[in-house]
């Protein structure tokens, strides 16, 4: 199993509505202003692949990568969910904010993690995918790593998401890279919202999952790993 081969699926409830009116549990950088945030602008490893900062010009091909990802995820998803991206307004929102990146190849971005930061001190992914073309190559991995890197640099305390607890390349993959479950009962009123609009978009409560990273805290095994950090 490698996880970056195929989509990774924190959030997926952007229907058209959310997407005309605006999913009400974004708020932006949560009053933050962009120059306090750290931009982590590029990170160069493999050869060919580049996770940065995205540019304007890149946002009206992501939901293209958005759609393509989410062909991996039929019989695990509805659908309806899986023919929704997320808004051109909320990746704009996200680009002008630096909380959206992309993995590309040369210049073209094949993947994207879309960040917002939803209460004060909390980050939360949003959406992560991958074109299938490009994967089995590291990308989703670099790119998860990438926002918590940017996360901790700019002094939040930890990243949230939501994901399928029941797909083998969801919970584990995020599980790998250091984010743990996050018990109901400890959800943020920014959390609750998030979980809440999904399932008003068509997503099983029962197969959603919600995680936690928190920031400074070492994956699952690594030797400097106490407790919940």
């Amino acid at each position: 199993m490698n996880p970056p081969s195929v989509p990774v699926l924190p959030s997926r409830a952007q229907a058209s509505t959310a997407a005309a009116n605006g999913p009400a549990r974004r708020v932006g950088t949560a009053g933050l202003e962009p120059a306090s945030l750290a931009r982590v602008t590029s990170v160069a490893k493999d050869p060919g692949y580049r996770i940065a900062v995205a540019r304007p010009r890149d946002v009206a091909r992501l939901p293209a990568i958005e759609l393509a990802a989410a062909t991996l995820l039929r019989g695990y998803e509805p659908d309806a969910v899986l023919m929704t991206t997320s808004s051109l307004d909320d990746f704009a929102e996200a680009q002008a904010a630096g909380t959206l990146w992309v993995a590309r190849d040369a210049d073209e971005p094949v993947g994207f993690a879309l960040v917002f930061v939803i209460e004060p001190g909390r980050a939360h992914l949003d959406e992560l995918d991958v074109h299938p073309d490009h994967g089995r190559r590291g990308l989703g991995r670099r790119l998860v790593t990438t926002v918590c890197e940017w996360a901790t640099r700019s002094g939040l305390r930890e990243v949230t998401l939501t994901t399928n607890r029941d797909v083998a390349w969801n919970r584990p993959f995020y599980e790998s890279t250091g984010f743990t479950v996050l018990a109901e009962e400890e959800w943020s009123p920014g959390v609750t919202a998030v979980f809440r609009e999904e399932i008003e978009h068509g997503l099983d409560p029962d197969k959603r999952v919600v995680m936690r990273y928190i920031c400074n805290c070492p994956p699952d095994g690594h030797a400097e790993r106490k407790g919940n950090c």
